[in-house]
């Protein structure tokens, strides 16, 4: 596997919390996003942000609605907060490849570490939407028969998706266990 391709035109390294009840990052090398997912993701909630100002600026101001100010608010207020905490969260994502399983890791406060083994990987999907494609970035999706072992990988170079999508096959491939 081309190690390059993974790492090629991502964050550098793994952001990871500095609380004392944080969950160990361990050793090996963790694979990043790429940072036109935080342009796809900012541009997205941006998009969602003037929508629902639009709608409640029409509905308070051409139908005297001002009510409506009270949900667009609470919208407003929490897509800004997202807003603000996407570029940090996006580099609290890493992916590991290892011996034996892929581990997957996400979050800064509420954190998520998922070891999936290659034997039990069932299917492998790259989706990307519209923006995605724009940016040149992808999805990786990883199924297991356990709903709650899947992952889902955002923000990948397009490239390193497919590389990484290619090596995950061929891995599994050799280590299917109980089939």
């Amino acid at each position: 596997m081309a190690a390059a391709v993974l790492d090629e035109g991502t964050f550098t390294s793994v952001r990871e919390p500095k609380g004392e009840a944080r969950l160990p990052l361990g050793d090996g090398t963790w694979h990043q996003l790429a940072p036109q997912y935080v342009w796809v993701q900012l541009i997205s909630g941006g998009f969602f942000f003037v929508l629902a100002l639009a709608v409640a600026l029409v509905m308070s101001l051409l139908f005297g609605q001002w009510w409506i100010w009270i949900p667009a608010g609470v919208a407003l207020v929490i897509t800004a907060i997202t807003l603000v905490i996407t570029p940090r969260q996006a580099r609290a994502v890493g992916y590991q490849l290892r011996q034996d399983d892929l581990v997957f890791r996400k979050g800064i406060m509420w954190q998520r570490v998922v070891a999936v083994p290659y034997g039990r990987m069932q299917l492998v999907d790259i989706t990307h939407g519209p923006l995605d494609r724009g940016f040149g970035i992808a999805q990786l999706k990883l199924v297991t028969a356990a709903a709650s072992t899947g992952v889902v990988i955002p923000g990948l170079r397009q490239a390193a998706a497919d590389v990484l999508r290619d090596t995950l096959i061929d891995v599994a491939e050799t280590r299917r266990t109980g089939l």
